[in-house]
């Protein structure tokens, strides 16, 4: 088996259809399983895609158990030499998978591999390329000073090593996966690609930015407009941050751990303004 490709899905029935639709004609050729795993969607998911895709393999769950432990339970049963994390919002382009494994099997320290997203509008993504997020570059990216964190030196139209792959799509070596380990199911969601990418430049691999094209719908596999999706996302900050960093002095740590619970407080004074129509 070439390719295993693991979509999670919650409440996004229709953006699964078009996702799965492009895989289908991006796999032409290519020996892929695909896997579909559902956190418990309250619409008809697990029921359209059972019957309209029955060469996927569908995984229901009982409950969301959020993004790292769904895509872990699906990457146990893969049996591709490549794991491809794909966003149910998500659409391929057509010689992408293609590209990118021909890149991933030209370059043996490739362990990971994320590729050129497209917002919905047709402009470029800046989170196809990241940084890691230490304390320097987080400070400067909480000052609004993004340029190294998304790494804009590089250029958009030649493969680049890169440090952060986004989970949006995530190409994986299955041999730096069984070095490395899986997903940290500490993160419920959001944090989760960030670590995933840390370790596997710890553990001597590259990560590489392909200029291979796709389409992400970004923020519709996720509600981002209640309490409890701010609560996830900075608790994903900060377990990232304990994890790797908390061995630095407090004159390192503290500020990064304010600014933190800083922009959480004007994430959630802002929503409480929306909700009270301030």
């Amino acid at each position: 088996m070439k390719l295993s490709i693991v979509i999670v899905s919650y409440n996004v029935c229709t953006y699964v259809e078009e996702c799965l639709d492009s895989v289908q004609k991006a796999a032409e050729g290519i020996v892929v399983e695909v896997f579909v795993v559902d956190n418990a969607s309250s619409d008809d998911t697990v029921e359209v895609i059972s019957r309209r895709y029955p060469w996927v393999k569908m995984i229901a769950n009982q409950e969301n158990l959020g993004f790292a432990r769904a895509n872990n339970i699906a990457i146990r049963q893969a049996a591709g030499d490549y794991v491809l994390l794909l966003n149910p919002d998500t659409v391929v382009g057509g010689s992408t998978l293609r590209q990118a494994l021909d890149f991933m099997d030209a370059h043996p320290q490739a362990g990971g591999a994320g590729v050129m997203m497209h917002n919905a509008d047709g402009t470029l993504a800046p989170e196809s390329r990241r940084a890691l997020p230490t304390p320097w570059v987080s400070c400067l990216k909480m000052l609004g000073f993004t340029k190294r964190y998304y790494m804009s030196h590089l250029p958009w139209d030649k493969p680049s090593q890169i440090e952060v792959i986004s989970g949006a799509f995530c190409m994986l070596r299955r041999n730096a996966l069984d070095e490395i380990g899986l997903l940290d199911e500490d993160f419920f969601m959001y944090g989760e690609d960030i670590d995933l990418s840390y370790r596997l430049l710890k553990g001597g691999w590259q990560n590489w930015y392909l200029p291979y094209p796709i389409v992400h719908y970004k923020g519709k596999s996720t509600q981002k407009s209640d309490y409890r999706y701010v609560h996830i996302f900075y608790q994903a900050m900060l377990i990232f941050f304990r994890k790797h960093y908390g061995h630095l002095s407090i004159f390192y740590t503290m500020p990064v751990k304010l600014a933190i619970y800083f922009c959480a407080g004007i994430a959630l004074s802002d929503l409480l303004r929306k909700k009270l129509h301030l």
